[in-house]
């Protein structure tokens, strides 16, 4: 079980079922630094103020806004304190909805919602019958005290909860303009063989069994030069793809490599 990084309550009516927050993401991949290319010594970044040069203390740093005509002002810890902040950590549900009306563009981190001992049962009634209606609640959550109040989704995953932070609507740009003209159409029979293709991509796939490559290659990379050995040959060379010409012979070629592909399986990768 991931380690607890914070506690609040779930309220919707009279309801409050106390939780833990668990990190769904654990990071995989190399982490590189700056570092001086003739000693390995490692670069650090200074704060440094742009109208006196001096280098600022983490003390003496406040936040600003600069407007577009170059205007900063300066905020102060007082300032911050009137602003209209929950005084309490808490997943406030405003409504329940089906999750199909809910746009994934908004959807930003997620984190796991363990039970606390003394609210096993709420938390289980909540779990299934949000499970058994179908639908997800829209919530407003304040993730620690006299912080910000952030949108957030709250589901059900397998036994648990989750709870998935949000962009506000008016977060999310339009699309507009991005589309293709609507005088740009396909052939019936275009349709029917990009479908096929979707089918033959499709047959006995695993999310499971993928892999991120470029970190298998970086873990190699940096385990070789550590060791001393020789650098492994990590190189992938992906083809850029040609014009398509006639869409129908690219979307049937596309169908007849596929179906010569021998099944993926995963690699192994040693230094990892």
């Amino acid at each position: 079980m991931p380690p607890a990084i914070s506690r609040l309550s779930i309220t919707f009516g009279l309801v409050t079922i106390p939780v833990t927050i668990h990190s769904v993401i654990e990071e995989q991949g190399v982490t590189l630094h700056q570092v001086h290319a003739e000693d390995g010594g490692r670069i650090r970044l200074r704060r440094r103020c742009e109208t006196c040069g001096r280098e600022v203390p983490v003390q003496q740093l406040a936040r600003g806004y600069t407007d577009p005509h170059g205007r900063t002002v300066v905020l102060t810890e007082d300032d911050l304190a009137e602003l209209p902040l929950p005084s309490i950590k808490a997943v406030d549900v405003v409504a329940f909805v089906d999750a199909a009306s809910v746009d994934p563009l908004q959807l930003s981190r997620s984190y796991f919602l363990g039970f606390d001992t003394s609210a096993a049962k709420p938390y289980v009634l909540l779990r299934d019958a949000m499970r058994e209606a179908g639908r997800v609640a829209i919530t407003k959550v304040t993730m620690r005290t006299g912080g910000k109040e952030q949108l957030a989704l709250l589901r059900v995953r397998d036994e648990v909860l989750v709870l998935q932070t949000m962009n506000w609507p008016d977060e999310v740009r339009p699309a507009e303009g991005l589309a293709p003209a609507a005088d740009v159409t396909v052939r019936p029979q275009e349709v029917q063989m990009a479908t096929g293709l979707m089918d033959a991509l499709s047959a006995d796939f695993d999310l499971a069994v993928l892999r991120d490559r470029y970190r298998d290659a970086m873990t190699e990379l940096v385990t070789a030069k550590l060791e001393g050995e020789a650098l492994p040959d990590t190189a992938l060379v992906t083809p850029a793809p040609g014009d398509v010409v006639d869409l129908m012979a690219a979307l049937q070629a596309s169908i007849d490599a596929h179906q010569h592909e021998p099944p993926a399986e995963e690699e192994e990768h040693p230094g990892r």
